[in-house]
């Protein structure tokens, strides 16, 4: 069922669940809450063992009897997470707000549930739409709030790049976006980033991108990496590339642990390109690849100094298979 507050359809709330749950908005009883962590979701099918781990992680056990509040932000769809959610372990109530303009990302009414909220998800979509819509808003700043205060904020394909440090924001593209073959023959051309989104601390100097095996993003996710540091944005880069129906958890202390049906591969670009710039395909050597299987950890406050494989691109094409 819909409720409309101006021009944003805002609090999907499930019928079958209790309205005294869904309207429960008492600040959080656990305080100080346990995390903060984080997931990334690969797109796709979600992976429900993530959803729950970043719920128990915020409690601070799977057993602790106080249950904590979700909140679903999203620039369009609708509530299915509501019932997804609430099922779960652990969970007072859950409500989904769709929130699609800058007026609405700063009304009171909205921004007061955002803040009682110890957990956030950000569901997948158009990673510009969250841009454009939230950045330099009370939204933006009352999501940074339950992180500070030890909550937990996740998101899935969209919702997962908007939480690296450097985020490709599509907005220069197509509804389809840069795919390898492009970025890799110019990793200039329609290819645009959004900076200072979301600061979290065990996120700092990385790009996230998600649907990575299925559509094969090896080469986008290197020319982002490339333009991080030939734009002088950075001198060394991590990228975090995750398969569908994957995430990559990161708890309180930057232990990264993939979960889900594939892999994830933190790619190291730790040196300039050769040649990265427009109208020119890329050049790079010796890029760090760890694939890290579902079930592994990766430590991210402190890179593993093994593991990796290395591999290039010369003239926009790979030296050898990079997966």
């Amino acid at each position: 069922m819909l409720r409309k507050m101006g021009t944003a359809l805002i609090a999907f709330l499930n019928p079958d669940i209790p309205p005294e749950k869904t309207l429960d908005l008492r600040p959080p009883s656990v305080t100080p809450l346990a995390g903060p962590v984080h997931i990334l979701g690969g797109g796709g099918l979600d992976v429900e063992e993530a959803i729950q781990w970043m719920i128990h992680q915020v409690r601070g056990s799977t057993s602790y009897s106080t249950k904590v509040n979700v909140v679903v932000l999203r620039t369009s769809g609708s509530d299915d997470y509501n019932r997804l959610i609430y099922n779960m372990q652990g969970v007072k109530y859950v409500e989904t707000l769709v929130i699609s303009n800058r007026q609405d990302a700063n009304k009171s009414e909205i921004i007061e549930k955002v803040r009682n909220a110890d957990v956030i998800f950000f569901a997948g979509g158009d990673q510009c739409e969250y841009i454009r819509n939230w950045k330099n808003t009370k939204l933006e700043a009352t999501i940074k709030s339950v992180y500070a205060k030890g909550g937990g904020i996740g998101g899935t394909s969209a919702g997962a790049m908007i939480q690296s440090d450097y985020v490709y924001d599509a907005c220069a593209s197509s509804q389809e976006g840069i795919e390898t073959r492009e970025a890799l023959e110019d990793p200039y051309r329609d290819i645009t980033f959004t900076y200072n989104f979301f600061p979290w601390s065990h996120l700092t100097g990385t790009i996230v991108d998600t649907h990575f095996d299925r559509r094969k993003r090896m080469g986008r996710i290197m020319a982002f990496i490339a333009r991080q540091i030939q734009d002088g944005v950075s001198k060394s880069v991590l990228g975090i590339a995750i398969s569908e129906e994957t995430s990559v958890t990161v708890d309180k202390f930057g232990m990264a642990k993939v979960m889900g049906r594939g892999a994830a591969y933190f790619v190291l670009g730790d040196h300039p390109p050769e040649i990265c710039k427009p109208r020119t395909p890329l050049t790079y050597y010796d890029y760090k690849i760890w694939r890290v299987p579902r079930g592994d950890t990766f430590n991210l406050r402190n890179l593993p100094t093994r593991g990796y494989y290395l591999r290039s691109v010369k003239r926009g094409r790979f030296d050898s298979d990079p997966y």
